[in-house]
């Protein structure tokens, strides 16, 4: 259980460094955000690159149990298949800031780079037990489930950067989004 004050410092870190990137995010900034003293903050964390690691790493965790936790509801494979997608480009549309923060510290060769690449390996491994479940039951074809996770990933990430950048202009919402992206993952896109 996270206490109140490292929750805020959780959710002060992200948003500082949404709008600041890592780079141009301080202590300062955070321990602001949050409403705590500076002193408060170094209480719990030693370091920005301590901070960044703890919302990186506690952040994949909360969506992984959400998403695991969707999936449990669903009868069959495809059908959570579905519903992660779903709740994926939910969570994409809901945590922007965070999603913000995770796609502009993936590439680079830092440690906390390096670290957030492992986490997202990690998620995307957690996604090829879904696929592989799917393969086995037969409503997708036979592949490799590593490189399919990886594709699925992508083809969520894409979809949330449509949703992101088309809000104002698409009419759709979030379910026929999904259910668009699952089509062209399932059926591809040739005529």
């Amino acid at each position: 259980m996270i206490s109140k004050t490292k929750m805020s410092i959780f959710q002060s870190a992200i948003k500082v460094f949404s709008v600041n990137g890592y780079d141009g995010a301080t202590m300062d900034d955070m321990a602001q955000e949050a409403g705590v003293a500076k002193g408060t903050l170094y209480y719990h964390f030693k370091s920005k690159e301590e901070i960044f690691k703890y919302i990186i790493t506690e952040g994949m965790e909360l969506i992984k149990e959400q998403l695991e936790a969707a999936a449990v509801r669903e009868k069959d494979s495809l059908s959570k298949l579905k519903a992660i997608c779903t709740l994926q480009l939910n969570l994409v549309n809901e945590k922007k800031d965070f999603f913000k923060v995770i796609m502009s510290q993936l590439w680079g060769q830092e440690m906390r780079q390096l670290e957030l690449r492992d986490i997202i390996q990690k998620y995307i491994c957690n996604l090829e037990k879904y696929i592989k479940e799917a393969i086995d039951d037969g409503l997708i074809k036979n592949g490799d489930p590593y490189f399919m996770a990886y594709t699925f990933f992508g083809a969520l990430c894409s979809a949330a950067v449509y949703e992101l950048i088309n809000k104002d202009k698409n009419k759709n919402d979030i379910e026929d989004i999904s259910e668009s992206l699952m089509q062209n993952i399932l059926h591809g896109i040739q005529a």
